[in-house]
């Protein structure tokens, strides 16, 4: 993974991510947002780790491409959760950050190999 920038960014994500549930979970007695939160902000680095065992370039985009979309979707949750006052509003822009760095460049591959085709 450490000769992966994508993997690698994604996996400490990842780990940010079941972080933060643990704390809404224990702290907040939050169960349902956070529960999505966790299932879309680890399925980044999961579909990552799917395509760089790929069998192909198309199989290899699809992947890229769920991972693009899950990006977007833990976005969503982390400004739902950030916005209904769950996680403080400095710690879930943080996270969107990160979420939309790698959004970035799951796009700028996405271009590459299924866009630009």
């Amino acid at each position: 993974m450490k000769d992966n920038p994508l993997a690698q960014k994604s996996y400490e994500f990842a780990l940010k991510i079941v972080r933060l549930y643990k704390n809404l979970v224990a702290d907040k007695k939050e169960y349902v947002l956070s529960r999505q939160l966790l299932k879309s902000g680890t399925s980044i680095g999961a579909n990552i780790s799917e395509g760089n065992g790929a069998i192909s370039k198309a199989d290899f985009s699809a992947k890229i491409s769920i991972a693009y979309k899950e990006s977007l979707e833990t976005k969503y949750w982390l400004s739902l959760l950030r916005d209904s006052g769950y996680i403080p509003k400095e710690k879930a822009n943080q996270l969107i950050i990160e979420a939309d760095e790698l959004s970035k460049i799951m796009f700028s591959i996405l271009k590459t190999t299924r866009i630009g085709k």
